[in-house]
């Protein structure tokens, strides 16, 4: 989840809208399935290394990983402490964010879905706008890729 250039993130947006159809489980029960590990403070369908999965971020007190999740199965496939000083940077931000929220970034996707007819969601990351905890929900649908806000508070 570190910082991608523009031409990157298209370039990864392409290969995710691709190769979407293939994964059964969905952005919320791979958020469910992180549970085990620590509170999910975001998720996304990335292409990593050329590999196609379902990565869920996840703090347990003061430990930060990176879960993930089998797209076929719903089974955590791997986990790893976050090591990158942007995905710790990144993550930080995420988890106070997560600290001022009263729902779960799991209800934040189902309810961006619920609106969204047609659409999947492909990522979600929790932000503090104006002391507010936020979600920020990427939706696919086809190979049209839209973002939407939902209040996790």
């Amino acid at each position: 989840m570190a910082g991608t250039t523009f031409g990157d993130e298209a370039k990864d947006q392409a290969a995710v809208a691709k190769l979407l159809p293939t994964a059964k489980v969905t952005l919320s029960q791979g958020l469910a399935a992180a549970e085990s590990k620590g509170q999910p403070i975001s998720a996304k369908f990335e292409v990593d290394e050329g590999h196609f999965q379902l990565s869920v971020y996840t703090a347990q007190g003061a430990a930060l990983q990176e879960i993930v999740v089998d797209y076929t199965t719903g089974k955590i496939a791997k986990g790893e402490p976050l090591s990158d000083a942007d995905d710790v940077a990144a993550a930080k931000k995420q988890v106070a964010a997560m600290a001022k929220a009263t729902t779960t970034l799991k209800a934040a996707v189902d309810k961006a879905e619920q609106e969204s007819a047609g659409y999947r969601a492909v990522s979600v990351t929790p932000i503090l706008k104006q002391q507010h905890a936020v979600a920020t929900v990427t939706l696919l649908k086809g190979t049209q890729f839209k973002s939407v806000s939902e209040s996790l508070e």
